[in-house]
């Protein structure tokens, strides 16, 4: 009794290993099976009649004819363009089209270089941005067709719609584009420092000349943040001129939306690098209503 259970207790313990040589036994038996089941290649140049031969000095094998539909597409057409010829005049444009092929790679030709210029211009003006510019540090051919003046335009006027359709950029798109994005970002970074009543944000933002009166400009704005909370202007109908060292933006701008809106102006010079504020005027606009109520009270 005790041999048969210290037997039981040994095959439970190999039990595991027992399991896994069945398996990789039978693995290895349809291995076998399946290598000597391969269907063989059959010798196509092997023995034949003599008839055979001379038929195959005459005909092509139906293995390339074949090949030539499945690369060329229809055989008939192919034929038609030839003069009548049959299977060999495919198997020769099978060859061509390698070798087309072989020497594009070769040349560095691609698909994109085969494009229509107007068809890349099309699809690349879908792109923002920062996906252009990033576009155009993959490689040459990217770079080239990114750096487009065409693309730019179209980006300029998908991104600045307000602006008007007579300009004529003096250095190209992509450089007025450049420079109508950055006079917006410091034109949007003025109603940043307006919102967090920044007073030394102001005084590096506006240019430090005399005919800027550029000590009575910071201490109105020293006044008017020190009198009232800072403002959180909403922003609409924004459009800008950029020129070689001086720019304008205007604008309509909101404190409530309820109530009337006011008519802004930003002047901005270009000096150092960078843009600075020169001239900022603010009028209330006048609605219909209000028109006629100054005009009876005037």
């Amino acid at each position: 009794m005790e041999i048969a259970y210290s037997l039981s207790i040994a095959f439970k313990s190999l039990q595991p290993f027992i399991i896994a040589t069945i398996i990789t036994f039978l693995s290895l038996l349809v291995a076998v099976r399946s290598f000597f089941k391969r269907p063989r290649k059959s010798n196509a140049s092997g023995p034949s009649t003599s008839s055979g031969k001379d038929e195959s000095k005459g005909a092509t094998p139906s293995s390339s004819c074949n090949c030539s539909l499945s690369l060329n597409g229809n055989s008939d057409s192919a034929a038609f363009v030839h003069g009548g010829a049959g299977a060999p005049v495919e198997g020769s444009m099978v060859t061509a089209d390698v070798s087309n092929v072989v020497a594009e790679r070769q040349n560095g030709a691609s698909m994109m270089e085969q494009l229509v210029p107007e068809i890349t211009t099309h699809a690349l003006s879908y792109l923002d941005y920062p996906s252009l510019c990033q576009l155009s540090m993959t490689n040459s051919l990217m770079r080239k067709a990114a750096n487009d003046d065409n693309v730019w335009k179209a980006l300029y006027h998908k991104d600045f719609t307000l602006e008007q359709d007579t300009v004529t950029p003096v250095n190209g798109w992509k450089a007025y584009y450049a420079a109508t994005r950055a006079i917006m970002n410091v034109n949007t970074e003025f109603f940043n420092i307006i919102r967090d009543r920044s007073l030394p944000g102001m005084i590096r933002f506006w240019l430090n000349a005399d005919y800027v009166k550029y000590n009575a400009v910071i201490f109105s704005w020293h006044l008017a943040f020190n009198l009232q909370q800072g403002v959180d202007f909403h922003v609409t109908d924004v459009r800008a001129r950029v020129l070689t060292d001086m720019a304008w933006v205007t604008m309509k701008t909101y404190v409530d939306m309820d109530n009337s809106a006011f008519n802004m102006t930003n002047v901005f010079e270009f000096h150092h690098g960078r843009w600075y504020l020169v001239h900022h005027h603010s009028s209330v606009l006048l609605t219909d209503g209000d028109m006629e109520e100054h005009i009876v009270n005037g």
